[in-house]
């Protein structure tokens, strides 16, 4: 594959990648190239699905026990609801990723039907993904820069309404994949990748990754940014403590979204100026671009992983829900209430409300988090 060139398409990753003889065009050899995402994406993308997997069942089956010592479907908090249909979209997610690790290192094996099903899957939770987290941190900003009322807070029914149309609109984006994705023979290998008319191809292409930009990456953080540092000015009057373990909850929220995602949309970026001549084409420029491509989507796609850490793990709430529940999972010496009672009386038990509620601890902040 000497003569084959690295150009990623609207996502940039290389499993969704869209491959161009250049050999007319210029000179550059890719070998190194193509022998660094041989051996670095295969196992990266495994390694991201298994902690994905792991992490994000923990949170649907936390989640699960908590929900059926409710009273009805809409008793769900707002914040609850969201980190729910998140994890669900990162297990998507995770589940794609499986098959492009066998395309990274070996070929596209699964045809044509599961390369559209597959991509579309891929497209649809990146999207789905940052919109949830973007939904948390306004749901956040509601109930603590303006005292949203609990009733409010509590009632899933209007998340699940927010979650239906995240869902709709994010099927039509990810309809892209289906509308032009294909298997192409380039080089004697099967490859999944998006194709569009010769003609047009540019000006779709960077359309797309503009799109993906704004959409998935530039709106989200905006959104972010803006309500944590609202909620930040709101808690200037709560205690030391209090405003130091928000602080370090809030940095380290912005930071490991910017930090997984803001390499791989500074190399689309980068990327699309280089299609429109804006950058001036060059073979180490070009070898830079895909390398660091790669080992950007990487860091992106790690971010499902990360989610359960940052959304789930954290909380006091949601820790000693999975302690009572492996407690539990041993037997009925485990239960949080020991004796035979067993987890399941010990739930019923419990006060109605949320383990991402803020009315159920000393906590005005952040109670998802915290």
């Amino acid at each position: 594959m000497s003569t084959t060139e690295y150009y990623g398409d609207y996502y940039g990753d290389f499993e969704n990648v869209s491959y161009q003889d250049i050999s007319k065009f210029v000179p550059c050899g890719v070998d190194e190239t193509w022998s660094f995402i041989r051996s670095f994406s295969p196992v990266v993308y495994i390694l991201v699905f298994v902690l994905a997997l792991v992490g994000n069942i923990l949170v649907l089956c936390v989640v699960r026990r908590y929900r059926q010592a409710q009273r009805g479907p809409c008793s769900f908090s707002l914040t609850d609801t969201f980190l729910l249909h998140l994890a669900v979209s990162d297990l998507l997610l995770a589940f794609s990723l499986p098959f492009f690790a066998v395309q990274s290192a070996h070929q596209w094996v699964f045809g044509t039907v599961p390369c559209k099903m597959v991509g579309a899957m891929f497209s649809l939770n990146i999207y789905c993904g940052v919109f949830f987290l973007a939904c948390i941190s306004f749901d956040r900003y509601l109930a603590i820069v303006h005292a949203v009322s609990s009733g409010w807070r509590r009632n899933g029914c209007h998340a699940q309404v927010a979650c239906a149309i995240i869902w709709a609109l994010c099927l039509g984006l990810a309809a892209i994949d289906v509308q032009y994705r294909q298997v192409e023979t380039v080089n004697n290998v099967q490859v999944c990748m998006m194709t569009f008319d010769p003609e047009s191809s540019k000006q779709i292409q960077v359309g797309l990754q503009l799109m993906n930009l704004l959409l998935a990456f530039a709106l989200p953080l905006l959104v972010m940014l803006y309500c944590y540092v609202r909620i930040f000015r709101a808690l200037c009057h709560a205690t030391r403590r209090q405003k130091r373990k928000s602080l370090r909850l809030i940095v380290s929220l912005v930071v490991v979204f910017v930090v997984s995602w803001a390499p791989f949309n500074g190399f689309r970026l980068v990327d699309s100026l280089m299609m429109l001549d804006v950058i001036k084409k060059d073979c180490d420029i070009n070898s830079m671009v895909d390398i660091g491509t790669v080992v950007a989507e990487s860091m992106g796609l790690a971010h499902c992983a990360l989610n359960p850490l940052l959304y789930g793990f954290v909380g006091v709430k949601f820790r000693r829900e999975l302690t009572q529940m492996c407690k539990a999972a041993l037997g009925p010496r485990g239960s949080c209430q020991g004796g035979s009672s067993g987890w399941w009386q010990g739930s019923r038990r419990r006060t109605v409300g949320s383990f991402s509620s803020v009315e159920s601890e000393n906590t005005s902040y952040f109670s998802v988090m915290v």
